[in-house]
């Protein structure tokens, strides 16, 4: 299936590591030409060189910090007019942050927000102007399963998460009379540097494989899933095989979510 991408341009945030990273290399062995936005220089460079090993794609690298709104400016600015277009924006930014509400203090309140939910809001709103040039867009906004169904002592993350999915769903109504689409996934668990770390915390005596297919984890799939099979659901979401397809939001956790 041609789906559309070759050409077509895509900033990813958070894209050093992970589910950002890996949708990188997917939007490159597609065609596309990316940009890849993280805090660290070295870790960029570093998925920088793999890009390139490996699809032959030369993306640009933007160290931006997108809880600064002066940041998300620069990096679409810098994107757009790199390569004199932007169609596609992936809001990948963020970190887990988890204490029971009573525990969690004004500072990290503000530090969450303004990593999962201001950085897509600024990202976006910047990438407008670019989109609507080209008559089309597509944004998708990565977030996480537990915004749907938010447990005990999982604040701050899953009200920034739930906010990041009202806000997709405004932007969906908003922005489709102008054939920009806005899509969230929901990921539940993926294969990351913050789940090996709780792997090597709660069961260093397990190798990754045991781990992974633990059934404590209570995954229907039987398994944690890996960065590979969210970043082929991005990629599809961004692309032409999708054009009828915005305000959605579609889990990628192996079926553990308790709701669709």
């Amino acid at each position: 299936m041609d789906l559309g991408l070759k050409g077509k341009v895509a900033l990813i945030t958070g894209a050093s590591k992970g589910i950002g990273l890996e949708t990188a290399l997917h939007l490159a062995y597609e065609g596309a030409k990316v940009a890849i936005c993280a805090r660290n220089g070295e870790y960029l460079e570093t998925a920088a060189a793999r890009i390139y090993e490996q699809t032959g794609v030369e993306p640009l690298q933007i160290v931006a910090d997108v809880t600064i709104e002066e940041d998300c400016k620069r990096a679409v600015t810098k994107t757009a007019e790199h390569f004199g277009r932007l169609d596609i924006v992936i809001n990948n930014a963020g970190s887990s942050a988890v204490q029971p509400f009573e525990q969690v203090e004004t500072a990290l309140w503000q530090q969450d927000l303004d990593l999962k939910l201001f950085g897509a809001i600024h990202c976006s709103r910047y990438a407008l102007p670019y989109m609507r040039r080209e008559g089309k867009g597509a944004i998708v906004n990565v977030n996480a399963s537990i915004a749907k169904t938010p447990p005990a002592s999982s604040l701050p993350t899953t009200v920034s998460r739930a906010a990041g999915m009202a806000l997709t769903k405004a932007m969906s109504k908003d922005l489709g009379p102008d054939n920009i689409r806005v899509n969230t996934v929901c990921i539940g668990l993926i294969k990351s540097d913050q789940i090996e770390k709780r792997w090597k915390r709660e069961a260093p005596e397990q190798t990754w494989e045991q781990y992974a297919n633990d059934p404590k984890h209570q995954i229907p799939l039987g398994r944690i899933g890996n960065t590979e099979e969210a970043a082929k659901v991005i990629t599809f979401l961004v692309s032409d095989a999708a054009s009828y397809v915005s305000g959605t939001a579609v889990n990628i956790d192996g079926g553990k979510s308790g709701v669709l």
